[in-house]
């Protein structure tokens, strides 16, 4: 195991996400000491709600395997992600994390409509308790071929920044859906009037249906949905309820690593 903060990997799509995988693999990488919890099914759309859902036959917290990590103790969890933050806070999944990292999500989270989300409402948990937090979404514009590597480099640039940023401290980052040649440097933006998450659909015969919910608006210049659709991962500091300091950001980082860069340009848009 690493030797860096000790640190929960969650999501909202569930315990069988090539997500978490990726953005647990992106951490073990990274140095920090991971353990997995995740919901055993899709809770997308569940903000920091505490819902455990309770099933017959099935235990609340069963032990599983992320291929790829068979050193990292992995639980899936029958309940939203806030509640599982929560849990691993009180010591239910070993020593409680000093980090919380969330995702890799299947699809974007921007705007205002964050407060929806269940990606970013299992940091915003964490934050309220005194612990910083990373969320991360992967804009998909094909179900069918979704580029998670893409997201690799993006973390590596946004775990420096939350490990050493205040307690409390609440990042939001966002990455587009585009070749790795096109893919910009990891940029600070501001909250856009315009948003999307992902939301649940349950109908009546119990089927679920997973559909993104837009808010709508113009994504005005130097926002999260305005740099998105140029190519920029975005990053966000997020000023959960407990008021604390958020960390400063750069404007912007550079990406190393697996994928090569053709020198992408990203402008912010503001003076």
């Amino acid at each position: 195991m690493g030797h860096g903060p000790r640190t929960l990997i969650t999501n909202d799509d569930g315990i069988a996400s090539p997500g978490l995988a990726a953005l647990a693999v992106a951490a073990v990488r990274a140095g920090f000491d991971v353990v997995i919890a995740a919901p055993h099914k899709e809770a997308s759309g569940a903000s920091a709600g505490l819902t455990v859902v309770a099933e017959s036959g099935r235990e609340v917290v069963r032990e599983e395997h992320v291929a790829g990590l068979p050193e990292v103790p992995c639980f899936s969890v029958s309940a939203h992600p806030a509640f599982i933050t929560l849990a691993a806070l009180e010591g239910t999944f070993g020593d409680p994390p000093e980090l919380v990292l969330s995702g890799v999500n299947r699809g974007l989270n921007v705007g205002r409509a964050v407060i929806h989300s269940g990606t970013v409402g299992a940091v915003l948990t964490a934050a309220v308790n005194g612990v910083s937090g990373l969320a991360v979404s992967l804009t998909v514009e094909n179900a069918d071929h979704v580029r998670w590597a893409i997201a690799d480099p993006v973390i590596h640039a946004a775990l420096p920044l939350i490990r050493d940023a205040p307690a409390g401290s609440t990042l939001n980052v966002n990455v587009p859906d585009v070749p790795a040649a096109e893919l910009g440097p990891l940029t600070r933006a501001t909250l856009s009037k315009a948003g999307a998450v992902q939301t649940r659909l349950k109908q009546r015969d119990g089927q679920e249906e997973v559909l993104s919910t837009f808010v709508g608006g113009e994504a005005e210049p130097g926002t999260d949905a305005y740099l998105l659709d140029r190519g920029c991962p975005t990053i966000t500091a997020l000023q959960p309820v407990s008021g604390s300091t958020q960390p400063e950001l750069p404007e912007q980082v550079p990406l190393s690593g697996s994928l090569e860069q053709e020198g992408s340009q990203c402008v912010s848009g503001t003076p």
